[in-house]
């Protein structure tokens, strides 16, 4: 479907040039990685469904008020075949973060978040995630424990929005013995997304990578989340979160995960909500840069 054309409405996507290597703020890599994901997916092919719906939406910030051209962007392409080759990834990872402020990583399933952390090579880690990644093996249920495993400290590692009923005790106790700090869906109820990222901010320090698996969402906004379920937080809310990640100077990178956009619903409601994440975290950028 072909959008209407107006001289006075520039499309997002526009900004979203292709990197020729220069210096820049904000540079977005697909991660089509799916090929380990625990429950059957096609998330390799969200990265490129987002790109395409960034045209949905204009350069407009308004509160507040940012003007999206004043930021640096560019589009890095995606990584070729992470699954394969996980340490060629990190590799162009890191390559693709030394030349900018803001690596946004755009997947792919949940385990492109080990890449990425390992990449930009982040001492601090906040997810914003339904469930605690703490399983065994490699796949998307597993990021968080690999990433410990090569050496972060739990204790610089905070996970948001942890679900009832979708997690055992057992990786709850993991957490616990691994210093992880956790804020529960639970607790976010009724509490300012300002003071929270305030608290998980403090907890990861500098040099932190944050990690949006979007399941952390309400299910009916999320419908291409396989695990997402009833109840989790708001549309408006992780907008919001991604607002504060990208205005955050300890924030050198994030990842959005965990879309099948072949599942998704017809209005395409949970790829235009990865996009408008994007979207928002950049506007966020563009106040402290």
């Amino acid at each position: 479907m072909s959008l209407p054309h107006d001289d006075l409405w520039q499309r997002a996507s526009t900004l979203f040039t292709d990197h020729n290597g220069a210096e820049v703020d904000a540079l977005l890599l697909g991660v089509p990685a799916s090929s380990t994901s625990i429950s059957p997916t096609s998330a390799e092919k969200t990265p490129d469904a987002i790109r395409e719906l960034l045209a949905r939406y204009s350069l407009a910030h308004s509160n507040p008020l940012v003007d999206m051209r004043t930021v640096r962007i560019a589009d890095a392409g995606n990584v070729v075949s992470p699954d394969i080759d996980e340490n060629a990834a990190i590799a162009l990872i890191r390559n693709a973060a030394s030349k900018a402020k803001l690596l946004i990583a755009m997947g792919g399933d949940n385990s492109i978040t080990y890449a990425v952390s390992s990449g930009v090579q982040a001492t601090g880690l906040i997810t914003f995630d339904a469930h605690y990644d703490l399983r065994d093996g490699i796949n998307n249920g597993s990021p968080v424990r690999r990433i410990v495993e090569a050496g972060m400290s739990g204790q610089r590692i905070v996970q948001i929005g942890i679900a009832d009923f979708s997690n055992s005790p057992e990786y709850a106790a993991r957490a616990k013995d691994f210093g992880i700090h956790v804020i529960p869906r639970s607790s976010l109820r009724n509490r300012p997304t300002t003071d929270v990222w305030q608290e998980a901010s403090e907890v990861a320090g500098d040099h932190v990578h944050v990690d949006f698996d979007m399941d952390v969402c309400d299910r009916s906004v999320v419908p291409a989340c396989p695990a997402a379920a009833p109840g989790g937080i708001s549309a408006d809310e992780i907008r919001q979160y991604a607002f504060l990640a990208g205005s955050a100077k300890n924030v050198i990178s994030m990842d959005i995960t965990e879309i099948d956009c072949t599942s998704d619903s017809a209005d395409g409601r949970t790829v235009r909500l990865a996009a408008l994440v994007i979207l928002e975290a950049i506007a966020g950028l563009s106040t402290r840069i």
